[in-house]
């Protein structure tokens, strides 16, 4: 490598003349260093991996001998004299076959095969038989520190001048450089012809190679370095006769480079030398480069390098010098590169297009003859190079070759692959371990090209489909086969198939075709989903594996992945279906947008009934298969329910629309027959006991719940639509009176099991959930009808049209008297509950009674002003009313009527708490008079309320004094706690 590097140096030295003289001396200085710099690069890459593999069988437990003594059954002992122990002859050293013997290691600087200098064996030592053995005590060893790249080309440099003969080789060089200066005078200096001239050159290097042939065997190393300068001086006088003097025609230098290369392969076949051979086939391949005059043909080019790489091909079945293959294939398709960016047009398709095939062939065979004749302890040893440099290298020139052709990139993938994947094929059916490395590269390369064709060829849709299929089809083969990296490489495609697909996917989601189910779109994702499926379902158990570290790393990720796999299949199967619901037709003329298949509400519907059926059909397969990932998406339907139930009344639909309200029930009916399984499942203890999940499964009941009072609403907002009733007091109290109505049904029908005894009893959903439906489903339901009751008593007028008026039964007033009567009615059902419902304190204690007189106060009052807007003619605002002499008279009246009531009833009830109520707003309508109603001089209205107040003041004091305070109790046994009221059963207060 050196000395071919000192020779192009000085040819390129001699072109330039800036130097004068000196110019080859320069060049060839240069070109020592560049050699030097190239075969330390290589001999690096060989070195490291040597070395990896010496590591690794250093590394494998060795037995000693005196193991293997100790481990023999015990004998009898017999006398040993004192003295030295006997050992056994060391063995005859023996002939070394490495294809890199002594010769080669004259040029490669005295290195090892595993890169490393030669260690001489130490001879065996005696050792006594009763000096006692030592245990054997691990050494740490520190490891020494990597040289920099400066450090390695000045070490490598020393080992090729002081290795070996050193004589000889700085004689070369002087020799070469003295021969070109003799060159340079004597053509100055015109002493001899230049014909002579060059003829004695070209002696000297045929006595060079005659010399050092003769030689071979008594002096290999000398005999190499002669024929090795030999070979650099006929190359130098064949190029110096043609370009530098004119001497010869191209034919005629063409055909003496071939003979100096054909005649240097030969020697170097002859005599086992690598190095030889890399100096005669580096000459062949510069040869056309050198001789080139720019007009040539390059049919003649290719061919004279198909007969060269044939030529190392021969090689390569006889000897494994990778030096020699890198040399070959750095030229062949570095020409082949140059040429295609400068010379090629598409004319040239037909007559380059056979020699880069045979060119890949040709390497591709030399990769599998190297790992042949190259056998290690782990396997056939893989030229990285060859085996992956060939096909990248090879197809990008091939790419450039079909780059005018539609669809000329994806049938030469598939050519690629296809080639590989028959060689994979021919080398696994060897049945041999030792080709398992280079088979896997091939099948990796030749699936990856397979993978290339796909989107070269087909558009984004068909793309993802066909690599999710391939990343299933890769995950089976790891399957079967205990390999994670096959496994990692499928999940992975599918991951890549998905984000192609989307990319795909237009912003809507919409495609054009006029083909149902068969378009791309559907097919696509459902292709991505169904592979994604069967990866769950392998994914169910743990999947075998080497056991290495980077399979046990994969393995703890593994395990985590057939939950979400089983999911996004799932998702992706739901929006196949959506992507055809969603789909466009072309327009029938010229210039058309194209036309949706389904209007925008049958659409939503549509795909709201497409997931619900395909949870159900999940849950089918599940319950099947025992599989519990599979029942998971029924648990999501509810939030879909909800999702087209917003997704209609945002687009003005309704469910009582057409064709709504036949697609409500059925989605509705799926749904609680998915809410029945999921409850038969976890009631088999499944996932977890019954009563762990019965609270997390209620969740789901009690939004069905809530989703029913919305459907509820929608269908009375219906009839209020068609009645035209949108401005009166029915459409304000339609959402009020559909809670109402859902939480009376909850109290009464779900309030039967409020008690463990009668829940047992009753079927299912009350057991076990009749609490989800009576407090978590009921609560959301009492605050709306809480709030909605105090927003609609005080905003609604009660206008009735086309019904007149009525106090107490208009729509507003009676919806007020049911809200206050259902809340009341479910408190008394959780105070009936046993156990009472976490965290209900809020709902069952005295403030929420509080809340509850409050709202009634406030709901009575309102009754009044609708009366005295509709009746008296007051205007409904805020202003109005406050300054109506008429409604305050009115209020002074009604609170007086109001804590007669209370005091009357406490009275009675002997509850004293309750008689100071009533005295306490007793009292503000006393300050309300003479405040408020004392301010309307000469009105009737001051008249009527005072009289009013005052007589009813007296009835209070005569039929409702107060009551007296209980008196202490002394020390009494202590009573049972009291029963749980039931829910018809008065309460009391204190």
């Amino acid at each position: 490598m050196i000395i071919w590097g000192i020779f192009w140096g000085a040819v390129l030295g001699s072109w330039f003349g800036g130097y004068g003289d000196f110019g080859p001396f320069v060049g060839g200085i240069l070109g020592f260093f560049a050699g030097l710099s190239l075969r330390w690069a290589i001999r690096s890459a060989i070195r490291t991996e040597l070395q990896a593999h010496a590591t690794k069988a250093a590394a494998q437990p060795t037995r000693a001998p005196q193991a293997a003594v100790a481990e023999d059954p015990p004998v009898a002992e017999a006398p040993v004299a004192q003295g030295l122990v006997p050992q056994p002859p060391s063995p005859p050293p023996t002939t070394n076959h490495n294809p890199q013997d002594a010769d080669d290691a004259f040029w490669t600087g005295e290195l090892t095969p595993q890169g490393l200098p030669r260690i001489p064996a130490s001879a065996p030592v005696a050792a006594r038989a009763d000096a006692p053995i030592p245990p054997a005590v691990p050494r740490k060893t520190a490891q020494p520190a990597q040289p920099n790249a400066v450090e390695l080309a000045v070490l490598a440099a020393k080992n090729w001048l002081l290795g070996g003969n050193t004589i000889v080789r700085v004689g070369l060089v002087i020799l070469f450089i003295g021969l070109s200066f003799l060159a340079r005078y004597a053509a100055s200096a015109g002493l001899l012809p230049v014909e002579f001239r060059l003829a004695a050159v070209a002696a000297v290097g045929i006595a060079l190679l005659v010399v050092g042939f003769r030689k071979r065997a008594d002096k290999p190393g000398f005999a190499l370095a002669l024929q090795g300068g030999g070979v650099a001086v006929m190359y130098l006088t064949v190029f110096a006769a043609f370009r530098l003097y004119g001497l010869l025609p191209p034919l005629w230098a063409f055909g003496l480079m071939i003979a100096v290369c054909a005649a240097s392969c030969a020697l170097a076949l002859l005599q086992d030398s690598r190095a030889l051979a890399v100096a005669a086939f580096a000459g062949g391949f510069a040869a056309p480069i050198l001789l080139s005059t720019g007009q040539g043909s390059h049919v003649g080019l290719f061919s004279y390098y198909t007969l060269l790489n044939l030529a190392i091909l021969f090689i390569a079945h006889k000897r494994s010098w990778r030096v020699l293959n890198a040399v070959g294939f750095v030229a062949t398709f570095g020409v082949a590169t140059a040429w295609g960016a400068l010379k090629y047009v598409p004319d040239h398709y037909a007559s380059t297009q056979p020699f880069l095939a045979g060119f890949v062939l040709i390497y591709l065979a030399t990769a599998i003859l190297y790992a042949r004749n190259t056998p290690t302890k782990l396997g056939k040893t893989v030229d990285s190079m060859l085996v992956f440099g060939t096909p990248l290298v090879g197809f990008g020139l091939q790419a450039g070759l079909v780059q005018p052709f539609e669809l000329g990139a994806a049938f030469s993938a598939l050519a690629f692959a296809a080639v590989y994947l028959l060689t994979a094929t021919v080398l696994v059916r060897r049945a041999q371990a030792s080709w398992r490395l280079l088979s896997e590269c091939f099948i990796a390369i030749g699936v990856g090209f397979a993978t290339l064709a796909v989107p070269l060829a087909l558009d984004a849709q068909w793309t993802s489909a066909v690599w999710a299929l391939e990343g299933a089809g890769a995950f089976w083969v790891g399957m079967r086969q205990a390999r994670w990296m096959p496994r990692a490489f499928g999940l992975v495609l599918q991951g890549v198939a998905m984000l192609v697909f989307m990319s795909g996917v237009d912003g809507g989601g919409l495609q054009v075709s006029s083909l149902p189910l068969a378009n791309p779109a559907f097919i696509g994702a459902l292709l991505i989903a169904l592979p994604a499926l069967l990866l769950a379902w392998w994914l169910r158990q743990p999947l075998p594996h080497s056991g290495s570290a980077w399979a046990q790393g994969y393995a703890r990720v593994e395990v985590l992945l057939p939950n979400p796999a089983y999911l996004y299949g799932f998702v992706f199967w739901c929006l196949a279906w959506w992507l055809e619901i969603t789909r466009r037709v072309p327009g029938l003329e010229q210039g058309q947008w194209p036309v949706p298949v389904f209007s925008g509400r049958v659409a939503e519907l549509l795909g709201m009934l497409a997931v619900v059926l395909s949870a159900a059909l999940s849950m089918v397969l599940g319950l099947r298969t025992r599989w519990a990932v599979a029942t998971w998406p029924a648990r999501a339907t509810i939030g879909v329910l909800a999702l087209g139930f917003v997704a209609q009344v945002v687009d003005g639909h309704r469910v009582l629309a057409t064709p709504a309200w036949a697609v409500w029930p059925v989605v509705l009916a799926l749904h609680g027959w998915m809410l029945w399984q999921t409850d038969r499942w976890q009631a088999a203890g499944t996932e977890g006991t019954p009563a762990q999940s019965a609270p997390r499964f209620g969740w789901f009941h009690a939004a069905t719940a809530w989703l029913v009072t919305l459907l509820l609403a929608d269908c009375l907002w219906s009839g209020i639509g068609k009645a035209e009733l949108w401005r009166t007091s029915w459409a304000g109290v339609v959402l009020l009176v559909s809670a109402i109505a859902v939480l009376m049904l909850l109290a009464l029908w779900a309030g039967r099991g409020n008690q463990p005894a009668a829940r047992a009893a009753l079927p299912w959903p009350l057991n076990p959930h009749a609490e989800a439906y009576y407090w978590l489903a009921a609560l959301p339901l009492a605050v709306l009808v809480f709030g909605g009751a105090l927003l609609a008593a005080v905003h609604s007028s009660g206008h009735t049209a086309p019904l007149p008026y009525i106090p107490l039964l208009n729509p507003t007033d009676l919806t007020l008297a049911l809200a206050l009567g259902g809340l009341v009615f479910w408190r008394r059902v959780l105070l009936a509950a046993l156990p009472p419902p976490a965290r209900s304190g809020g709902v069952t204690g005295r403030h929420a009674l509080v809340a509850l007189a409050l709202l009634s106060f406030i709901v009575i009052n309102t009754v009044w002003l609708r009366v005295a807007h509709h009746f008296f003619g007051v205007r409904w605002d805020a202003s109005a009313l406050f300054g109506s002499f008429v409604v305050q008279t009115g209020y002074a009246i009604l609170w007086t009527l109001l804590a007669l009531s209370l005091m009357v009833l406490a009275h009675r009830r002997a509850q004293r708490p309750l008689w100071l109520v009533g005295a306490g707003l007793l009292g503000v309508v006393v300050v309300k008079l003479l405040v408020i109603d004392l301010s309307n001089a000469g009105g009737a209205e001051r008249i009527i309320a005072f009289i009013a107040v005052g007589v009813l003041m007296l009835v209070v004091g005569y039929f409702a004094p107060l009551p007296p305070k209980s008196q202490p109790k002394a020390a009494a046994p202590a009573e049972p706690a009291a029963r749980p009221l039931a829910p018809s059963q008065p309460e009391t207060l204190p």
